[in-house]
């Protein structure tokens, strides 16, 4: 799977992208609303194993977004299939997207999620499309809110209050 946009490239994670991984997850910035920060390389290895292991399974996962200016794996974005309730959804697929602090405010994350959500609805062809973030990420939630994403609900994510968001295709295309 590659996707293609004016400034990036979106691929499936490589073993070779264990240290830009680990720059993105061991940042507190990064991690701020989510999990702590990794804090061994050997965590990124395994983070990035598991997301093969999704693309085998569930054929779609995270995928490394690549700066075609400084040929710089600069974060990750892509969908996840739910297979674990979340907010009491399962087998739905789930907007995500993370980069290193440095490549924020350039409109990565709406490129890399507009090209994403294309994906998702023609290739996919899927009807729904959620996302969720913490609701304290005002980041995140403009980026969702600016994508089309209709909050419709909270719900409590590792004791922390996170909107829940849903996108249809009809809103979408």
């Amino acid at each position: 799977m590659r996707i293609e946009t004016d400034r990036l490239i979106l691929r499936k994670l490589e073993d070779t992208d264990c240290e830009r991984m680990f720059i993105l997850h061991s940042d507190p910035e990064v991690m701020k609303y989510l999990e702590k920060p990794v804090t061994h390389i050997q965590e990124s290895k395994d983070m990035i194993k598991m997301i093969q292991k999704q693309y085998e399974k569930n054929g779609v996962g995270r995928l490394a977004v690549i700066e075609k200016e400084s040929e710089l794996m600069i974060g990750w974005s892509g969908l996840k299939l739910l297979t674990e309730p979340i907010n009491n959804h399962v087998n739905t697929l789930d907007l995500g997207y993370r980069f290193i602090p440095e490549f924020w405010g350039k409109g990565y994350a709406i490129e890399t999620a507009r090209a994403v959500l294309r994906y998702g609805f023609n290739e996919l062809n899927a009807d729904f499309i959620y996302a969720y973030a913490d609701s304290g990420n005002t980041g995140s939630n403009y980026i969702l809110g600016k994508l089309g994403f209709e909050r419709t609900g909270e719900f409590e994510d590792s004791g922390a209050i996170c909107f829940w968001y849903k996108l249809k295709r009809e809103q979408y295309i």
